[in-house]
């Protein structure tokens, strides 16, 4: 099994995730995607995406279905997505043990 982990996210990596960091809502034409996770580390990402060149993988669920499971998307943030609730502060939580 692979961790979830978190690494210092590269400027050009940075510009492709947008403002997706967990418990931010985000909608496009798709739907409603709650943020669960961000995986910055690209042999995660690679292995929730089933692409060799994945660098990073954000963990989302669709929160305009009733039975919406959580699932991995590897998609730029483009000027079709909009921003609906921040991430929350990142800096209030501690790491999990």
């Amino acid at each position: 099994m692979h961790s979830i982990a978190f690494r210092p996210i590269r400027p050009s990596v940075q510009d492709e995730i947008g403002p997706r960091r967990p418990g931010a809502i985000y909608q496009n034409a798709d739907g409603r995607f709650e943020v669960l996770a961000l995986i910055t580390d690209p042999a995660d990402a690679a292995v929730l995406l089933r692409r060799d060149s994945a660098r990073w993988a954000v963990i989302v669920r669709d929160t305009l279905r009733p039975d919406g499971q959580p699932f991995a998307v590897g998609t730029v943030w483009t000027t079709s997505d909009y921003l609906i609730r921040p991430a929350r502060d990142t800096a209030a939580y501690a790491p999990a043990a």
